[in-house]
């Protein structure tokens, strides 16, 4: 396939895919984000001739499609892997092992952050993070989530696929897809698998189930339309509660 410019057919499906996202918004410029992720579920990455599309479909410059394709890092200016593998070394992740997981992947693939391995298959990444604290390490894999991660099971994860086997994330799909695929669905061409797989684990929903055992909920509006930041703390003396600060307060004044 040529670097230069899409064959007449492809590039036929590609603009009019590309129509079909403008459609979305109010504003054309609007659907740039969608349509590069469009261009990467095609060519793998933001190609030149990706940029001349959708600068030509939008009637903006390859310059403004440019700039907005290097600010975001989930759009490649080369070739990515068919698998993303994203290791999250933020404070938590780090310190729970996620440097030590990058570390002994990068050693075992003889990659860097966001280099590709040479037959093609996974582009290893150093993760700023994957926003899952509560499951730190976090591993991501075309952004499906691997959680509690250890240098044994990260290893697993990419010898699975060296050896083309499925690989199956913690939460979400059942699988997860390729590189491609993924693009497509951020795009906003459903694949028809969002309903598959956990949602949301238990340490994420914990919170949620401790305020429904406590029967706790959010401050009703007063009448001047503002939350009362104090509703439902009537049980004066409680731990925590404001009449417990207001009389620490008071016995600050006293003394």
């Amino acid at each position: 396939m040529s670097e230069s410019s899409y064959p007449e057919q492809v590039y036929a499906t590609v603009r009019s895919e590309c129509e079909q996202i403008v459609a979305r918004y109010p504003h054309a410029r609007s659907a740039l984000g969608p349509m590069l992720h469009l261009i990467q579920s095609y060519d793998g990455y933001v190609s030149p001739r990706g940029v001349a599309l959708c600068a030509d479909v939008l009637g903006i410059t390859r310059a403004e499609v440019s700039a907005v394709a290097t600010f975001y890092s989930q759009y490649r200016r080369r070739p990515n892997g068919e698998y993303n593998v994203g290791v999250c070394t933020n404070a938590l992740c780090a310190v729970m092992g996620g440097d030590i997981i990058y570390e002994t992947l990068s050693e075992e693939l003889g990659v860097g952050h966001t280099e590709t391995t040479d037959d093609g298959k996974i582009t290893l990444e150093a993760l700023e993070c994957n926003a899952a604290c509560d499951y730190a390490p976090v591993v991501m894999v075309n952004w499906e989530f691997f959680d509690n991660q250890t240098p044994t099971s990260a290893l697993q994860i990419v010898e699975d696929i060296r050896e083309g086997k499925p690989i199956h994330p913690t939460r979400g799909p059942e699988t997860v897809g390729t590189f491609k695929e993924i693009s497509r669905v951020l795009a906003g061409f459903e694949d028809g698998r969002a309903t598959e797989g956990v949602a949301a684990g238990e340490a994420s929903l914990l919170g949620l189930k401790i305020a429904r055992d406590h029967n706790w909920r959010a401050p009703e509006p007063s009448e001047s339309g503002s939350a009362d930041p104090y509703a439902g703390t009537e049980d004066v003396g409680e731990p925590g509660s404001s009449a417990d600060y207001d009389g620490d307060a008071k016995q600050g004044a006293d003394e």
